[in-house]
């Protein structure tokens, strides 16, 4: 905990305007997405300071991911978040409550270890001394979470605990049809943005600055030269291997993040997918990379030389990317996702010609080994053409990633 609370002390909470920031804080804990109502707050303070903006951004990012930490360090009923249902993970708070700026009190005073701002010195509840001994009290984990890290990891689910309880870096990939890394770096250094290369994607560089740059501002983004994306992300597509001129099916292409990696590798991508509006996406991504030639649309799907089954899942393995997911998570809806990924891969079968690749961003080992263990047993055409694949926060400082690599025998 000391790194985070290091993290946490380093914000300039007294600059923070505690009044502006209450609504939202009651907002989160109703189950409202934290990162609208942090831009719901920054656009209604336009005149905020940088000091400002970024108080209230950690105040409601804070709070919504250490809300059941700091409800057991302010000694609120656990009732408020346990067993609640989606999306109210603590229950329904009246308007004049002061639960929302108790547990603020005690992001900042027993988490950041930082003084309070005056303006909320009155609204401090009694501390609890010493460490929960839960650790779900400890990490702020909703009681299903904990019992399938518990599960999946082992003596390792502290240290994923850990990993996903800070902002995990920005990472971009250089559109190689334009620029390599190197050039990409030096772009962004000019335009006052430091970034360093990561340390497996060879595509990848890594953004330095503690505070976000406007990247979406810089000219590199507009020219197309780089997309944000997650390392492990980079690396999953990077097991299609697609030989120049190869077809390769994105079977859920979504937004395009991987057909845009393997369109610049060289490939020529037939994208499908079943949401249109993240096809829109897709395509006006396409012409700013200047790949919209490489990658076409499909509906139904076409035979491929390799198969991309990139499938919705839980997205556990995203967890540090989004302070409150592990709370807007139905646990529910968990059971259902091996079926329907079961059912993509049955989709593939049939498409592949030479190679088949299944991945998730999830540690479910029912998502994971389960599905792709199953599908092996069914097809006794395709063999593995690896171990299975996997990358975790607090191994790889990436996101967590699940491949299973077929070649068709």
């Amino acid at each position: 905990m000391a790194s985070i609370a290091s993290r946490l002390r380093a914000v300039p909470w007294e600059a923070l305007d505690a009044t502006a920031v209450a609504p939202a804080l009651r907002a989160v804990l109703e189950g409202a997405t934290a990162e609208r109502e942090v831009d719901r707050v920054l656009r209604a303070h336009r005149g905020f300071s940088r000091e400002q903006r970024r108080a209230a951004a950690e105040a409601i990012f804070g709070v919504a991911l250490w809300r059941r930490r700091l409800a057991w360090q302010a000694r609120i009923s656990s009732g408020l978040y346990i067993g609640a249902p989606v999306p109210h993970p603590m229950g329904i708070i009246s308007e004049g409550s002061d639960i929302p700026l108790a547990l603020l009190c005690c992001l900042i005073r027993d988490l950041a270890l930082a003084p309070l701002p005056p303006a909320l010195r009155e609204k401090a509840p009694a501390p609890r001394e010493g460490e929960p001994e839960r650790m779900a009290d400890r990490w702020s984990l909703p009681d299903w979470l904990e019992e399938l890290l518990l599960r999946e990891m082992g003596p390792d689910a502290e240290a994923f605990c850990a990993a996903i309880a800070v902002p995990g870096p920005v990472c971009l990939r250089a559109n190689r049809l334009l620029t390599t890394r190197e050039q990409l770096a030096e772009i962004l250094r000019a335009e006052g943005i430091a970034t360093c290369p990561a340390a497996r994607a060879p595509d990848a560089l890594v953004v330095e600055s503690e505070t976000p740059p406007n990247l979406f501002g810089s000219r590199a983004w507009q020219d197309g030269l780089f997309e944000p994306q997650d390392e492990g992300s980079q690396l999953l597509g990077m097991l299609v291997e697609p030989a120049p001129g190869e077809t390769v099916l994105d079977l859920c292409a979504g937004a395009g993040g991987k057909s845009l990696l393997l369109a610049a590798q060289g490939a020529r991508v037939l994208a499908h997918d079943v949401d249109p509006e993240r096809l829109a996406r897709l395509r006006a991504r396409a012409r700013r990379a200047q790949a919209q030639d490489r990658i076409e649309v499909v509906d139904p799907p076409r035979p491929a030389d390799r198969v991309l089954v990139d499938a919705p899942c839980s997205e556990l393995g995203t967890l540090r990317r989004g302070p409150d997911a592990r709370w807007r998570i139905d646990p529910a809806t968990l059971p259902t996702l091996p079926t329907a990924q079961r059912r993509l891969l049955e989709t593939a079968a049939p498409l592949a010609r030479k190679r088949l690749v299944y991945g998730t961003c999830t540690i479910a080992r029912a998502e994971n080994e389960a599905v792709a263990e199953s599908f092996e047993a069914a097809h006794p055409e395709f063999r593995r053409a690896r171990d299975f694949w996997h990358t975790l926060p607090h191994q790889t400082g990436t996101d967590g990633f699940f491949a299973a690599v077929w070649e068709r025998a």
